[in-house]
């Protein structure tokens, strides 16, 4: 690739939507200054106006929208430092009716009681639990169940969780042993909320993080295979609530922490690739809200605050 082609493509990463003209150093050009043409200045009152040369030393790059568009979660306005993409969920109710369809008789009092029947009215309460200590000796999903330390740490998990004084709608979990063993004590504290387990929250490699780490390299195939799934998963769970549902429902996930991390990145619209910056502990309690308009708050992130410091552990 050519010096000039590789800056052009750099001006498009950082062109943002801009439509402007950039300018990018590249040394100096021949055929300018004292030893230009002559002839060239007496045609230019004829002939037609063009688009303005570029100065000494300057070379003019094509506008961005010839760059190739940049990931969906990376886009922003040009001229705005943030950005949250209301219909994230796909559940905006201005993206679930058709605009075209929209009485002109009746105008915004028409508009306003056809949205009136995609909005949501409840709030969720998402608590996403990482399973407890578990024996990382064992070879097959199978063997690798809850240490004694682990049984003690899902038993404070759900001391706390009963604590809260909240009824809970339902316990989704990964069908790996490891949370499947730690909802089954979590739930002995919260009689009567159902228990549902998923292959969408088994553990995994969800995207390769950035910046990267010399500890844990998976394939190449393993992200594109548990990415898939993962991001499956956030869509699946994480969103607003049902039109339907006329009260605030709180969901308990006992998943793995990279699957938790995941979620944390995307349901508050940062760069997922960011995933491996955070860390949670075993038997940790992340609490995420989602508000009827889609907003979404992080009340809590990976907290053991319950639990006596000789019980903390995050393998």
């Amino acid at each position: 690739m050519s010096f000039r082609r590789a800056l052009a493509l750099a001006a498009c990463g950082l062109a943002g939507g801009s439509a402007l003209l950039s300018a990018v150093v590249v040394g100096k050009q021949p055929g300018r200054g004292s030893d230009a043409d002559p002839r060239q200045g007496s045609s230019s009152a004829t002939a037609p106006p063009a688009a303005a040369a570029a100065p000494p030393g300057l070379l003019l790059l094509p506008p961005s929208a010839s760059c190739p568009p940049a990931p969906g979660w990376i886009e922003r306005p040009a001229a705005n430092s943030g950005y949250w993409d209301s219909n994230w969920d796909r559940r905006e109710p201005l993206a679930l009716i058709n605009l075209k369809k929209k009485n002109e008789e009746t105008g915004e009092e028409e508009l306003s009681s056809r949205l009136s029947h995609f909005k949501a009215k409840a709030t969720r309460h998402i608590f996403l639990i990482r399973h407890s200590q578990y024996n990382l000796d064992g070879r097959a999903d199978k063997d690798r169940t809850l240490t004694p330390l682990g049984r003690e740490q899902a038993e404070l998990t759900g001391k706390r969780l009963a604590s809260l004084g909240i009824k809970f709608d339902q316990i989704i979990h990964s069908s790996m042993t490891r949370a499947t063993e730690t909802t089954e004590i979590i739930s002995k504290h919260l009689p009567g909320v159902k228990k549902v387990s998923t292959d969408l929250l088994r553990e995994g490699a969800p995207i390769e993080p950035d910046p990267p780490v010399s500890h844990w390299k998976p394939e190449a195939v393993q992200y594109y295979e548990d990415g898939a799934r993962i991001e499956a998963a956030f869509r699946n769970f994480i969103h607003r609530a049902d039109v339907k549902q006329e009260e605030d429902s709180y969901e308990i996930f006992v998943c793995h922490a990279n699957v938790i991390r995941y979620i944390v990145c995307r349901a508050l619209q940062f760069p997922p690739e960011g995933w491996l910056r955070m860390s949670l502990n075993n038997g940790s309690i992340t609490h995420l809200v989602i508000r009827p308009n889609g907003r979404v708050a992080l009340r809590t992130l990976g907290d053991t605050g319950f639990m006596p410091p000789d019980k903390i552990t995050r393998t």
